[in-house]
């Protein structure tokens, strides 16, 4: 059975799929949501089988799968083709893995030459209120503070990611966090004009929102202020949507201890691969 790229007609099946397991799919809701099935969208979705489809796959900056079993696999290979647009695979680490593995023995090189292998990422969440006070510092990031956010979302980005988000020029990261203070999805703690915590909604759909680029000043880190930060960010995330979530890489130990912390469990795993 062959996949097809999917159209503004299917966005009925296409939510339906998503909403099986919100936390886990939703950046694919998000990129429903921003009208990726409309014509001339960037990116596409494809949904597998083409007649009544089980399975999707986001295709664009990122590969990302709304997936139950493997069966749509194959179709998906296909689907991906040869040359590589999109500079990383996320998802559920059971089928991204076997994905990775089977497009970089279909279409070769633009596949297996990988900068990063993440294979074990653990997905957090939480619907209830932090288990330990926030600090009440944190608040939305105003426009008056873009330019030290931004640079705390630089370093952020290349200590987590292991790049420079600007090697190519700061016109599309700078665009998109903008993008995030404007739409409320940045917050942090600012002290003297500069921002020393910060972290962002960086995907929002139906029940969940994934906090993402969480970053505390190095010279302030071990002093036990990242929990009650991310209590703080927390509790925003909550007063709008019904889940919080997150994942994070299993060997970031302190990481996965302060969500803890806050009341964060483990719901399941994803896995990276970055191009």
């Amino acid at each position: 059975m062959t996949a097809r790229i999917l159209t503004s007609w299917d966005a009925p099946v296409a939510r339906r799929l998503v909403a099986e397991d919100p936390v886990t799919n939703v950046f694919v809701g998000s990129r429903i949501d921003a009208g990726i099935l409309n014509h001339g969208a960037p990116g596409v979705l494809w949904g597998w089988p083409a007649t009544d489809p089980e399975a999707l796959l986001h295709i664009g900056a990122n590969l990302v799968p709304v997936v139950n079993d493997a069966e749509a696999l194959p179709a998906f290979v296909e689907a991906t083709g040869r040359r590589r647009n999109s500079q990383s695979i996320v998802g559920p680490s059971w089928f991204v893995l076997p994905f990775w593995r089977a497009l970089g023995e279909r279409w070769g090189k633009s596949y297996t030459q990988v900068r990063e292998v993440r294979a074990r990422q653990p997905v957090l969440a939480t619907g209830d209120a932090p288990l330990i006070p926030a600090d009440p510092r944190v608040r939305p990031i105003t426009t008056a503070e873009f330019e030290s956010y931004f640079a705390a979302s630089v370093a952020m980005y290349t200590e987590e990611v292991g790049s420079d988000p600007l090697a190519g020029g700061d016109t599309g990261y700078r665009s998109y966090c903008r993008w995030l203070v404007d739409q409320g999805r940045a917050f942090g703690i600012v002290e003297s004009g500069k921002v020393i915590f910060k972290s962002d909604i960086g995907a929002a759909s139906g029940a969940a929102a994934q906090i993402q680029g969480v970053w505390l000043d190095p010279a302030l880190r071990g002093r036990g202020l990242s929990e009650p930060a991310m209590a703080g960010v927390t509790e925003y995330v909550l007063a709008d949507y019904p889940i919080a979530c997150l994942y994070v890489n299993d060997f970031n130990t302190r990481a996965i201890r302060c969500y803890e912390r806050v009341g964060y469990e483990q719901v399941g795993e994803f896995a990276t691969i970055l191009f």
